[in-house]
């Protein structure tokens, strides 16, 4: 880190914290680099207790749990804790903190970096209600020009941004810590393995049906918005014996599970431009964990594939969800290529190697 003296650098983000894997590593490589780290979040009446981590962690309390009020006191509550704490660099985890952190950060004369996680105003919640859209857009129009360090997930995420503010956007990945004692055996029977928010966009509802009389099982590891309707989904296909809902799963954990599948799933509806050039975390836990990865042939996956030929595509229908999971299925030599190219993708892309590019950043800009 430059110079003798200690930066203090917040980071706010909607969640609880919990399950908030980027955000602990990025604290966690900033804080062994010499930064003192603050990571604001949630408490829900469900938050867990955190695993002890080398930074500071805050919850804050909310009346609201969604919605615009919710929303309305997230920008308050946001606000006046900044405010009335100290901080040399205020960091907005996605646009939904980025309002109150541009505001005392002005106020105080202080540094503003925005980490854009996704694509705020084009994801499915924010795109097909044209109100909320326009509230977010204005709020991104004043906000995004005004920040002092902006990065996001993928290039074309980047590009979209850079192109739209004339601003330059740097790319840190979502990626994981390498593995390098993975569990090699497979369970029996098969599974394919969901893990993130049970929202919409995901394809859970398409997966349900396209597995109905495979010979495998479905583990979705996660809770969001659908849970109750992919439950009930489950019940009217009767494949109940043929999913299990882990419900939310630790990291630790869930880097137990993830090896033992034979299948991750990360197809996602074109609901948004957020969505359409994702690079999610998952599909990088997958690949770490030595798990192909079924993917949606859009761009930014397209292009990993090139390098790294260990996922396969198919659109957001069951028809072509079901078609290649068969044809993986009835290929052995095709699967095991698959795995095989797992592991240079695992070897090169963790955050070991993305972590040298975060430090620069905020050793050159901030």
């Amino acid at each position: 880190m430059a110079g003798n003296k200690i930066k203090r650098i917040s980071f706010t983000v909607v969640n609880d914290l919990s399950y908030d894997q980027r955000m602990q590593r990025i604290c966690g490589s900033l804080s062994k680099a010499g930064y003192e780290l603050t990571l604001i979040g949630r408490k829900l009446p469900h938050s867990k207790d955190l695993p002890d981590l080398p930074f500071t962690c805050v919850r804050l309390p909310f009346i609201f749990r969604r919605g615009k009020f919710f929303y309305m006191e997230l920008q308050i509550r946001l606000f006046f804790y900044l405010l009335f704490h100290r901080f040399d660099i205020y960091g907005a985890v996605d646009l939904d903190t980025l309002l109150p952190n541009l505001l005392v950060a002005r106020l105080k004369g202080k540094k503003l970096v925005y980490d854009a996680h996704e694509y705020f105003t084009e994801v499915p919640e924010v795109v097909h209600r044209p109100v909320v859209q326009k509230i977010w857009l204005g709020i991104e129009k004043f906000c995004v020009p005004r920040v002092d360090l902006a990065y996001t997930v993928s290039p074309g995420l980047a590009d979209l941004f850079e192109e739209k503010y004339h601003k330059p956007f740097a790319v840190i990945r979502n990626l994981p810590f390498r593995q390098t004692s993975i569990h090699k055996e497979k369970h029996d029977p098969p599974f394919i393995l969901y893990q993130g928010a049970l929202n919409e966009g995901r394809c859970l509802e398409m997966l349900l049906p396209a597995i109905q009389g495979l010979p495998l099982q479905l583990w979705i590891a996660g809770e969001g918005d659908l849970s109750s309707d992919l439950r009930q989904l489950c019940r009217d296909l009767k494949i109940e014996d043929q999913v299990k809902f882990l419900g939310y799963v630790s990291p630790n954990e869930l880097r137990k599970i993830t090896p033992q599948a034979y299948l991750g799933f990360n197809v996602l509806e074109n609901k948004g431009l957020s969505y359409y050039y994702s690079l999610a975390n998952k599909c990088f836990d997958y690949l770490q964990a030595g798990v192909p990865c079924l993917c949606s042939p859009f761009p930014e996956y397209l292009r990993l594939a090139q390098e790294y030929p260990a996922l396969i595509f198919a659109a957001a229908h069951s028809e072509e969800i079901r078609l290649a999971i068969t044809r993986l299925l009835n290929d052995p030599e095709m699967y095991h290529q698959l795995v095989a190219a797992c592991i240079p993708a695992g070897e090169n892309l963790n955050w070991e190697s993305e972590e040298p590019l975060l430090l620069a950043l905020y050793e050159k800009q901030v």
